[in-house]
């Protein structure tokens, strides 16, 4: 026997309340556990469950059969502590994205690239609606709203996922899901997946312990956070590591034992009363009151790219961040468009850039693979342009490879060499794949 949509959303929406009526009238004895919790809300759903049956009998109606009360009471849990139907695939771990342009037309994108059609995951856009602000509601470090006013959602899941939601601007709500695989978090497992090489994997793990100053670059989807988790978790034990981001992805609180010194800023929106906004430059310039030895922003995508400059320029070597560019080069291009948002000319954008900048990591899809392509050494600002050196440049099948020479500047080869690069790794021109 079906479960009756409707009955699932009231039943919901009951139990709903139930158990926020309860979390609230524990005030100051402090917060359940998440099993605590659960336990809770099963409960909960019991009793409503059998109040249901009594309701039915009274009225002289057969009540649900044990199958029927078994689905809708897993409907129900899923539904308060995840996101109902859609919850299954936020828990497959061989998909990387998933997109959901209304509750019945439903995208699954592997970690492969193979992209199918999947199944609907609400019983109607409305409900769909209902089951996503709900999870904003409970999910959030803080509460979060998700309705025609608050139009926009951001929400990161229990599992690390970030879910982002659009409702009212689309014609049907439209919801985007992208899992993060953090198991790929060394170098060695980027050695692992093709991504780099042997030779690569040192003079990058080179480049963090040196303290130069990195930027990966690459266009959507190539693993630009999960190359910036990577590095970062080549910082020594000791230093203080704090994180801006638009969105928590790069989870730096799942790697506590590498960095137990830690902050995670995550920039906020104005309330709906316009109130309360915290900017991306906002965080990063507050970031340089907290004492870091290294201030990682998650993506630079305009102005605050001025103070993460000044981070990298002004006594926070090792500095990292990303940025959305189609090469290496076009990455400082990019740089420089976002330097000219923040009011500055292009003379003193070049110097800063110049300064601050170190390398360049570039990654791109390579037959169907991510990859690196190309790593810049950023040089000096010579008239209007940058100098640059490429140390890795694209081989003849688009994978990176030492340029010849090698072409790097001997004061930055002596830093990685005394950071234990062994600069033989730069002198085959085909590569250690």
């Amino acid at each position: 026997m079906s479960v009756d949509g409707d009955l699932k959303g009231r039943l919901h929406r009951t139990v709903a309340e139930q158990l926020s009526e309860h979390l609230r009238s524990l005030d100051g004895d402090g917060p359940l556990s998440p099993d605590d919790e659960r336990a809770l809300t099963r409960s909960l759903i019991a009793a409503e469950l059998k109040r249901l049956a009594e309701d039915a009998y009274r009225q002289g109606r057969a009540p649900l059969d044990p199958a029927a009360e078994a689905e809708l009471a897993e409907a129900v849990f899923d539904r308060v502590h995840g996101l109902g139907r859609l919850q299954r695939y936020v828990d497959d771990p061989d998909l990387a994205n998933i997109h959901v342009n209304g509750f019945d037309n439903v995208w699954l994108v592997y970690r492969d690239g193979t992209k199918v059609r999947g199944e609907p995951v609400a019983d109607s856009d409305r409900d769909l609606i209902e089951i996503v602000a709900t999870a904003a509601r409970r999910m959030g470090r803080s509460e979060k709203r998700w309705d025609q006013v608050s139009w926009e959602l951001h929400l990161q899941l229990p599992g690390g996922e970030r879910l982002h939601a659009v409702m009212g601007l689309t014609g049907r709500p439209a919801i985007t899901i992208r899992r993060h695989d953090f198991t790929i978090h060394r170098l060695r497992h980027l050695v692992d997946l093709g991504v780099i090489d042997e030779g690569l994997a040192a003079f990058l793990a080179a480049a963090v312990r040196a303290k130069l100053n990195l930027i990966v670059a690459g266009g959507t989807n190539t693993g630009k956070t999960t190359m910036l988790r990577c590095l970062l978790n080549e910082i020594p034990r000791e230093e203080r590591v704090i994180t801006v981001e638009d969105n928590l992805e790069i989870g730096l609180d799942r790697f506590v034992d590498l960095h137990p010194d830690q902050v995670m800023w995550e920039r906020r929106g104005a309330n709906i009363e316009g109130h309360g906004e915290a900017t991306l430059a906002d965080c990063v310039r507050a970031t340089l009151r907290q004492n870091p030895d290294r201030v990682i922003v998650g993506e630079i995508r305009g102005v605050e790219v001025v103070d993460m400059l000044r981070a990298m320029s002004q006594g926070n070597d090792g500095s990292m961040s990303s940025i959305h560019a189609d090469s290496s080069k076009g990455a400082i291009v990019r740089l420089g468009m976002y330097t000219a948002e923040a009011g500055l000319d292009e003379q003193t954008s070049n110097k800063w850039i110049a300064n601050a900048v170190d390398l360049i990591i570039h990654l791109g899809w390579v037959d169907g693979v991510r990859r690196v392509t190309s790593v810049r050494e950023v040089l000096e600002a010579e008239a209007r342009q940058i100098a640059t050196n490429e140390v890795y440049r694209p081989g003849p099948d688009g994978r990176a490879v030492p340029a010849p020479g090698p072409a790097i500047r001997n004061a930055t080869l002596n830093r990685l060499v005394a950071a234990g690069f062994d600069p033989s790794y730069l002198t085959d021109p085909a590569g250690w794949w």
